[in-house]
């Protein structure tokens, strides 16, 4: 017996001597591994429709402990849906959460928006001293009413976006913000602080505590948020 064979005892069985064999439908692929989250991971904590999003979110981690940092405001999902059925803007951080938002799901045709590559934001920069990705967020500022925020990458992003939004009590709020950024630097601070001001920031949010994170994660829960049925058709 080979050494994964004992590791990955599950993975055997789709292999023999000669072909490999391997679920071919994508929809039954989905099934298949949502029935498997749900049974492996604990969901108690989470309403239905919460567990939903954690359900996507967990299947782009392919890690069922993810569930116990997953964590998300009350009403998130609904609100969040609500703003999107709206027309409400996704404002992202990196190119990478902009383009794995699957916008069939979106419900309003809504615009994605990444500023990272505007031509203003190096000198922005370093006018503040700070990354891209964070003077980046300066730009959203004429579009933050009731957006929808991603950020699946930058810490500094999500940091930025906060400290404006308790400094300008004028500053419009988002919808919600789905701050999932990774990293072993200011990844897990960004996070916590995001989940500990939200409420007192108007705000709804969506986070995974902790060092992990990142685009797929954050696609993740979009993609759900972005459409009441967990299976795609």
């Amino acid at each position: 017996m080979e050494k994964n064979d004992v590791a990955y005892p599950h993975v055997a069985p789709y292999f023999n001597d000669v072909t490999q064999e391997y679920i071919t439908d994508g929809n039954a692929i989905y099934r298949r591994s949502f029935a498997m989250i749900r049974a492996e991971s604990d969901l108690r904590d989470f309403s239905e429709d919460q567990a939903r999003v954690a359900v996507r979110m967990i299947h782009a981690a392919g890690d069922t402990a993810l569930a116990k940092d997953i964590a998300m405001s009350d009403d998130v999902v609904e609100h969040t849906y609500a703003a999107l059925a709206q027309g409400a803007p996704i404002l992202c951080d990196v190119t990478m959460v902009a383009t794995g938002i699957t916008r069939m799901r979106l419900p309003a045709h809504n615009d994605i928006r990444c500023l990272l590559h505007d031509p203003a934001v190096p000198e922005l920069a370093h006018t503040l001293g700070t990354t891209r990705s964070a003077a980046a967020v300066e730009l959203w500022k004429p579009d933050l009413a009731h957006a929808v925020v991603a950020i699946g990458n930058a810490p500094t992003a999500l940091f930025h976006l906060l400290n404006e939004l308790a400094a300008s009590p004028e500053l419009p709020r988002p919808a919600a913000i789905v701050g999932i950024p990774v990293g072993f630097v200011g990844a897990a601070e960004s996070k916590l602080a995001l989940a500990r001001m939200a409420e007192q920031l108007g705000t709804h949010y969506i986070t995974v505590h902790g060092r992990r994170g990142g685009s797929a994660i954050t696609c993740a829960a979009l993609n759900a948020l972005a459409h009441p049925e967990e299976i795609m058709s």
